[in-house]
């Protein structure tokens, strides 16, 4: 069954290369560069979230650690991205270990709180530090496409990086789902003072999720920095970037690899859909039907609709 969904998903994957390769309007490889975007930075979430329990409304945090570290090595030292995307993956860890360390010796809120503070803190000194990370106005990247500098003057190529990142996250969510520490992490998310009893550290459990999630989600990050070329701290580091994340993940299936990438394909489009045809002519509006879309699936669909429709199928098989 395992061998059937990785065939399965690989399939889904040469399909969307192919879809790349066939469409020829900007806005439509626009949103599927947001989509495979949105979907792997779900998956690299879910590993804490998901797999781990740890609820986490700061991943901005390493998103934006990611963003700007490569940017300023670009920007100052001409380091290429694909160099200087590895090195705002290794600071990420760090901050990771940073945030972990303390917290997950305590219980309760106290990491949830503790990230969304820490995400707020980087973007204080981000802005403070004007001189060296432009502050609030943000850097803007002068475009000079080639492949070490990670700038096409088409978006198919940015396509194909996102795409590759989505299967890279989903084939590890995949190994770690079906690991000893993909083990681990269920056991202690669903009772962690049982799993303790029976040997598993799990102080150790989360912060190697935690350093896993924080190194992918930096990496997606510098990549959408060169998509972009341009950066700002209100938006790299923030807190409406991890809620969406986080409630697009449990849309589609929370503790489950598929389930964010499930979540994306539908909670990114409507996002840019709206934002496209309606934000304009009516101001706010979009936000409302946004919200309604949220709270009907959220009420109707708690256990995401990835689980739903697995388990409604599982009905009828056996009925």
């Amino acid at each position: 069954m395992r061998f059937l969904k990785r065939n399965y998903f690989l399939g889904f994957l040469i399909l969307l290369a192919l879809l790349v390769a066939l469409v020829q309007n900007a806005f439509v490889l626009h949103l599927l560069i947001m989509v495979f975007t949105s979907a792997a930075l779900g998956l690299a979430w879910n590993i804490i979230g998901g797999y781990g329990g740890q609820l986490s409304l700061g991943h901005a945090a390493f998103y934006g650690i990611g963003a700007y570290t490569s940017t300023l090595l670009f920007l100052h030292l001409g380091v290429t991205p694909w160099l200087g995307m590895i090195a705002g993956g290794l600071l990420a860890v760090i901050a990771s270990l940073v945030l972990g360390i303390p917290c997950f010796r305590l219980r309760g809120t106290y990491f949830t709180l503790a990230t969304i503070a820490f995400a707020e803190v980087l973007r204080i000194l981000v802005v403070y530090f004007r001189e060296f990370t432009g502050g609030s106005i943000g850097i803007v990247l002068k475009f000079n496409a080639g492949f070490l500098n990670l700038m096409f003057k088409n978006r198919e190529p940015f396509a194909y990086v996102a795409l590759g990142f989505m299967a890279l996250t989903y084939y590890l969510s995949v190994w770690i789902e079906n690991s000893r520490l993909g083990y681990y992490l269920t056991a202690l998310k669903e009772n962690e003072d049982g799993a303790r009893a029976l040997g598993i550290n799990t102080y150790r459990c989360k912060l190697i999720a935690l350093m896993i999630s924080a190194f992918l989600t930096a990496l997606i990050g510098s990549f959408f920095a060169q998509y972009l070329t341009f950066i700002e701290p209100e938006s790299e580091f923030s807190l409406g970037l991890s809620i969406a994340l986080t409630l697009s993940v449990m849309i589609g299936g929370i503790g489950t690899a598929l389930g964010p990438v499930i979540g994306a394909f539908i909670i990114t489009p409507l996002q840019e859909l709206l934002r496209v045809y309606i934000s304009g002519e009516y101001q706010g509006l979009q936000n409302i039907i946004y919200g309604i879309v949220l709270v009907v699936v959220v009420i109707c669909i708690p256990q995401g609709v990835y689980k739903w429709v697995t388990e409604t199928i599982f009905r009828k098989r056996t009925a």
